[in-house]
């Protein structure tokens, strides 16, 4: 836990305390390579992140390893990740449901993690074999109704076409308490630190109902009421386009080589984007 509180932005000792964190790994620029959703798993912290970051996220953390007492590798031989909506699909399956609403818990060889700020879905993590024996358990990864569910709560993903491109900020960390102000140094600290501190945070990620279209993970958006930004999550169910775009907070100063504008719907997010006091 050591290692990793000085490379991801939420507070490493939590984890300790039995409860799973979001937490962003960000440049030395503070710019968001990955974010990683951490569990306490009983053979070690285990880190979910998409399956295209998996690699030079590794090869990113190793370089810093140096005298630590740490392993960090691929547990897919080992372990798998799945999830499941409803508290109901976990006692089907003879699992319990963790009280709390970060809250991880180990049954039967098999972890079970509430899915932050979304009470209603579970990470469940463990044996291929054990998974299997979960009804309705689904790839979380692949699954278009997991990442639908992730939007209409408001929760951000980064993918390769979208590393490097934020600050934790414009993804809505520090309203989901993906980010610790208080831990002391990490990797991109300095940055993200000052972005909060001064009041820089120009864009922000919003939830949208785009038209009919072929949209994709880090497209530009050039809004008809003048806001830019670029796509970071989008889904189409049954001809209902859903989406998470980062935006310019105003239409002031915006870059109109961005493309047409698109007459898109904002729709609200489940917590304000106003900070905690």
């Amino acid at each position: 836990m050591s290692f990793l509180q000085g490379q991801v932005s939420s507070d490493t000792r939590r984890l300790a305390e039995n409860v799973s964190l979001l937490s962003s790994y960000s440049s030395p620029q503070g710019r968001v390579l990955a974010l990683i959703y951490l569990l306490p798993h009983s053979s070690g912290v285990a880190a979910i992140l998409p399956r295209e970051l998996l690699r030079p996220t590794l090869e990113r953390m190793r370089k810093f390893i140096l005298r630590a007492k740490v392993q960090i590798e691929d547990a897919g031989e080992s372990l798998s990740v799945a999830g499941v909506h409803g508290e109901q699909t976990l006692r089907s399956a003879g699992l319990p449901a963790p009280a709390d609403a970060n809250g991880y818990l180990e049954h039967n060889g098999i972890g079970v993690a509430r899915v932050s700020h979304d009470r209603n879905r579970f990470w469940l993590i463990g044996a291929a074999s054990k998974l299997a024996e979960v009804p309705g358990a689904a790839d979380a990864a692949s699954s278009d109704e997991w990442r639908l569910a992730d939007i209409r709560a408001g929760l951000p993903q980064v993918y390769a076409a979208t590393s490097e491109a934020f600050v934790a900020q414009m993804l809505n960390l520090d309203l989901l308490d993906g980010i610790s102000f208080t831990k002391g140094c990490y990797t991109g600290q300095e940055i993200i630190a000052r972005t909060q501190h001064l009041g820089r945070i120009k864009r922000r990620l919003f939830r949208l109902l785009l038209p009919a279209g072929n949209w994709t993970v880090g497209q530009a958006l050039h809004l008809s009421d003048g806001r830019q930004g670029r796509l970071t999550e989008v889904i189409d169910s049954g001809g209902r386009v859903e989406a998470l775009a980062v935006l310019s907070i105003d239409s002031a100063g915006g870059d109109l080589s961005a493309g047409p504008a698109v007459a898109a719907t904002e729709l609200p997010l489940p917590y304000p984007h106003t900070p905690p006091v």
